[in-house]
């Protein structure tokens, strides 16, 4: 088959407590990747401010904000001018006392070409995502884009097959995973090594098992605990972009700031699926019991 290349961007950044530094840092990214002939960029995880949720504080529901407000009137611009889809991600006031984790993506003409609300919701030392975040009810649904279908998911929702099988049945040309993840940096070096490579691995499987281009985008950098009750949490970057047969397209640092910028033939996926038909071949006849939660004996 022909190829169809997409140019695709990441903004791999650090954050800040300054919503002011944190977004200029990821406008610097986007607008560096546009001029290196993105046609599609994305940024990470909440990346307007620090990861809040390593603590409860009923204050930092304040951060939130209603969609379309502030980050989606600043990214629609931003994607009108530079003429390019973006996608960013921000913490959703729906209404009081309901609010979600949500990224959302911006057309070339700077209108809202949808949102995703995030599905899986995680609950762990550092991570007390369940106070803040309410489960998403948008299903697992691509955004119709000018550059494609966008199976956008976020975060925790990147250890989870199923959703992204779920997307690649609804038609989406690409997996998109805006990050906020690292570990505890008391941690053996050894472990936080398994568990950086095992996020890389699962990711790139889902690549493999869907025949889909797949985009991770994450933040780097230390951030304490305010609280100090943990050790605060070191993000570990590796951002990076995998073919429909799981191969590196590119892949981002560790520890460092970084724009990545890579061409992405989507024709390859027809082919990729054509050598290996997962879907022809799944036995939808007996997975019934993939909707309990456990097989009880």
């Amino acid at each position: 088959m022909a190829s169809k290349t997409l140019k695709v961007g990441l903004v791999q950044q650090a954050c800040s407590s300054d919503r002011a530094l944190s977004v200029a840092a990821s406008e610097a990214g986007v607008r560096d990747a546009a001029a290196r002939g993105a046609q599609l960029v994305m940024l990470q995880e909440l990346h307007t401010s620090l990861y809040f949720c390593q603590h409860e504080s009923t204050d930092l529901f304040d951060l939130a904000e209603p969609i379309p407000g502030p980050s989606t009137e600043w990214l629609g611009r931003l994607a009108k001018e530079l003429g390019i889809v973006l996608v960013g991600s921000l913490f959703e006031r729906r209404a009081p006392g309901l609010y979600h984790n949500t990224a959302v993506v911006m057309e070339r003409d700077g209108s809202l070409a949808g949102k995703y609300r995030k599905m899986h919701i995680p609950d762990d030392p550092g991570y007390y995502e369940k106070f803040y975040f309410t489960p998403g009810d948008l299903g697992f649904e691509p955004i119709p884009t000018s550059v494609g279908r966008l199976g956008l998911l976020v975060c925790w929702d990147q250890w989870y097959p199923e959703a992204a099988r779920l997307m690649a049945l609804a038609g989406a040309d690409l997996l998109l995973y805006p990050t906020a993840i690292g570990n505890n940096p008391e941690d053996p070096e050894d472990e936080r090594e398994r568990q950086r490579e095992a996020w890389v691995t699962i990711q790139r499987a889902h690549a493999v098992a869907n025949g889909l281009p797949v985009v991770v985008a994450n933040r780097i950098g230390f951030e304490p605990d305010p609280t100090g009750q943990t050790p605060g949490q070191r993000f570990w970057g590796t951002s990076f972009v995998a073919g429909p047969q799981g191969e590196f397209l590119a892949r981002a640092s560790t520890d460092q700031p970084e724009v990545l910028v890579v061409d992405v033939d989507l024709a390859r996926s027809e082919n990729v699926r054509r050598w290996w038909p997962f879907l022809r071949d799944r036995r939808i006849d007996s997975y019934g019991d993939l909707t309990r939660r456990f097989r009880d004996r």
